[in-house]
């Protein structure tokens, strides 16, 4: 596990983008949950997925891209609209209440 963040760094129901060993990560802080995601959107081929807007869909959070609006599923890093396009979901652990590790 690599610190990463505090948790004060994080913002309710937003994301943010940290890095990690060279790769971008996306960190989504919902319902006091936090998941991580790739931050590269395999579709529209850039690196924007924490600025995404985070909803609900059928009872999965998901997090639309700004580029074509396609949803990533938060738990499981799968694409709402093409089930065969997906992005790498990690584990997080929050160490003494405070930093953020991947």
């Amino acid at each position: 596990m690599i610190k990463v963040c505090e948790i004060e760094d994080l913002i309710e129901d937003s994301g943010i983008c940290v890095l990690v060993d060279n790769k971008q990560i996306a960190l989504f802080y919902i319902n006091e949950t936090i998941y991580a995601i790739d931050n590269y959107d395999p579709i529209g081929k850039a690196f924007v997925l924490a600025r995404g807007i985070v909803g609900d869909i059928d009872g999965k959070i998901v997090v639309a891209s700004p580029l074509y609006k396609e949803h990533f599923d938060l738990e499981t890093g799968e694409c709402v609209e093409h089930q065969e396009i997906s992005v790498n979901t990690y584990k997080c652990k929050i160490d003494n209440g405070v930093y953020l590790s991947i």
